[in-house]
């Protein structure tokens, strides 16, 4: 197991993680990313390696004195290292404890680790908004509670029960289910609103022989379906819920960047799309909701997250956009329209109905794929009617078959 860490200022830290490591039974390979002070034990990869490998030199980062700059270097020179090192098959894990600046340092290395890989760190920064650190992979934060400075009865027992749960993690002879499974693989996306259309579309696939991954589409749900399109990782995308493009558009907290609903298409991967959700903007809690949506419909989904109806124009621009980037997918690629409602709360007599709204997107979205060989089919349905998962799975299947 990698142990990434600084050996100055976090050096009893470090060395007592370490030997919670080998009292398991397991290696500990550390990684020292100090700058500054002298390392209190002599690690298997020094901070001099680290820089060099990061592009530095360890004595030019000393005489500098820019601490942003020394981050920067040693962040890439541990995750260089510790990419190398389970390439070449020597670690089985990772694991890493600090502040800010080292969680920062190890997340960098960490993130670059396959998905699967154990890995985690204990980090004071673990609580809050972590996506700075976690970005669309299957890294575990664990908070330290207290401050990643001295050992003592809380310190001493977080660190222990990470330590634990990664041996365990590294150990664990057990197979994932089906992991013996050739299936080709099929992502799909889903909301709350979307569910009962996804649940029917994945019972659907897996009936024809498809292994299928559901991501909530949360802002970090579609960054992590984007970043797995790209890694060739699905045979096809059945993206039904597309609601985060309304977010980035708006100014929501589930915002997956200007990338979602690319990769497929730049890939070649046949995709089967539809609106599902495009009917909201979500945000926190009521009083959350910024100032100059003051007037606009919102809806209480629950305690957490208030949902707001996206308007007739703001349904326009995202008809536009979805339209625009189908018409430049390189591969096969339908678009599903349900005209009785793209939400469980967007049909007739539910609080987000608004035909017009609706009719300003599909319209924008006809305007925009004309030509485009972009195949469109309308469905007077719901978007959670069992028809329309029957549709939009009759085409990705065929579509997949004859790719």
């Amino acid at each position: 197991m990698v142990l990434v860490g600084s050996l100055d200022t976090k050096s009893a830290e470090n060395d007592y993680v370490r030997q919670l490591i080998e009292n398991a039974g397991v290696r500990a390979l550390v990684v020292d990313t100090s700058v500054l002070g002298e390392p209190g034990f002599t690690p298997d990869i020094t901070r001099s390696e680290v820089a060099a490998a990061g592009g530095g030199d360890h004595a030019d980062l000393v005489s500098a004195h820019d601490r942003g700059h020394a981050l920067t270097v040693m962040a890439a020179g541990a995750a260089k290292i510790v990419a190398q090192l389970q390439s070449e098959g020597r670690i089985d894990g990772a694991i890493a404890i600090g502040g800010t600046g080292g969680t920062s340092i190890a997340a960098t290395a960490f993130r670059e680790l396959p998905l699967g890989f154990p890995k985690l760190i204990v980090s004071t920064a673990a609580s809050g908004n972590t996506e700075a650190y976690i970005g669309d992979t299957d890294l575990i934060l664990v908070p330290s509670i207290v401050d990643v400075a001295g050992l003592n009865r809380i310190s001493t027992r977080i660190m222990a029960n990470a330590v634990a749960a990664l041996v365990g993690m590294v150990t664990s002879e057990a197979e994932p289910v089906g992991a013996e499974s050739l299936r080709p693989i099929v992502a799909a996306s889903m909301f709350g609103v979307t569910t009962p259309c996804v649940t029917e579309a994945r019972r659907l696939l897996e009936e024809r022989g498809y292994e299928v991954l559901v991501f909530h589409m949360t802002g970090s749900g579609g960054r992590a379906l984007e970043s797995l399109i790209s890694k060739g990782v699905f045979a096809g995308v059945l993206d039904v819920t597309t609601t985060e493009l309304a977010d980035h558009l708006v100014g929501g907290v589930f915002d997956a960047g200007s990338e979602r609903l690319t990769a497929a298409g730049a890939l070649g991967i046949p995709q089967v799309v539809s609106v599902g959700a495009l009917d909201m903007v979500n945000f926190g809690p009521p009083d959350t909701v910024p100032k100059q949506f003051a007037g606009r419909t919102l809806y209480e989904h629950n305690s957490s997250v208030t949902l707001m109806r996206t308007t007739p124009e703001e349904c326009a621009q995202l008809g536009s956009e979805i339209a625009r980037k189908l018409a430049a997918a390189t591969g096969s690629t339908a678009l599903f329209l349900p005209l009785r409602g793209i939400s469980a709360i967007a049909m007739e007599g539910e609080p987000f109905y608004d035909a017009d709204a609706d009719e300003r997107l599909f319209a924008s979205i006809r305007e925009g794929l004309v030509g485009s060989g972009v195949t469109v089919t309308e469905l007077d349905t719901d978007i959670n009617d069992p028809a329309f998962a029957l549709a939009m799975v009759d085409a990705l299947d065929a579509a997949i078959k004859s790719s």
